[in-house]
């Protein structure tokens, strides 16, 4: 009896050091228009896999910036495909890993209720002072909202009226907190399930702005990190497909 005790104990331990092992974290650089998202799939990932997710929100290319200078991260959702290539090309992410999580919608949108058409024509009136973007030297949104405008032929007219945040999550805030009247945002900041959760908006164009394809990939520092990979499975899958569609997103 005693000895099937042991042999019965061994066995628990033994069970508890494999789930130990198996149950990791990965530091993960989200780019901030992917905040949502996130932030709804980390307890499904942890739930699904074991795995923890410890997340940092940013502009990309603050985070490339960062990378570059040997900050911690493993895994890293861009808000464009560039940087990602770009970090491969440099050493600084495992050869292979790198793929397309989302294809981002690009949305003017204004706190106040029936303040932007559905055809985004407020953008030629004079009854703004400020128009939100984040910045477009660092943001891809910043970018592609700055394309929109040249291509509507109103960049310069509203040249002016420009307020840039760091980041889209900035961007976003200027317009929630009314110091902007209206802004370019990402799609997935103000939708769910395809409701629009406040306000009003424009769901801009895609053939306004070249594509916002957001790449994910693992960094070098994850490259022996079975979570960062378990991340990048679950993030392939279908599970965290339906939950990226609902925030308006494209796979």
């Amino acid at each position: 009896m005693r000895r099937r005790f042991l042999t019965a104990l061994f066995a628990l331990i033994a069970i508890g050091r494999l789930s130990g092992a198996a149950a990791d974290e990965v530091q993960v650089a989200v780019a901030a228009n992917f905040a949502g998202p996130l932030q709804a799939m980390a307890e499904d990932f942890r739930n699904t896999t074991g795995h923890r997710l410890v997340a940092s929100f940013g502009a990309t290319g603050q985070f490339y910036a960062q990378i570059r200078h040997g900050a911690p991260f493993e895994v890293f959702l861009a808000a464009d495909a560039a940087t990602p290539a770009r970090l491969e090309e440099e050493g600084e992410a495992l050869p292979g890993s790198r793929f397309t999580y989302a294809i981002g919608t690009l949305a003017l949108w204004s706190a106040r209720p029936g303040y932007v058409d559905a055809g985004g024509e407020v953008l030629k009136g004079q009854g703004f002072r400020h128009l939100a973007i984040a910045n477009p030297k660092t943001a891809p949104y910043g970018q592609a909202a700055i394309q929109v405008l040249e291509r509507l032929g109103l960049r310069e007219a509203l040249a002016g009226r420009l307020v840039e945040g760091q980041s889209i999550t900035q961007a976003h805030q200027f317009v929630a907190s009314g110091n902007a009247e209206l802004g370019f945002v990402a799609l997935s900041q103000i939708q769910q399930d395809g409701r629009l959760g406040s306000g009003s908006a424009w769901i801009v164009p895609a053939g306004l702005h070249e594509p916002i394809r957001q790449d994910a990939l693992i960094l070098a520092k994850g490259r022996d990190n079975p979570a960062a990979q378990a991340f990048l499975d679950y993030l392939k899958g279908e599970r965290a497909g339906r939950l990226i569609e609902s925030f308006g997103y494209g796979r």
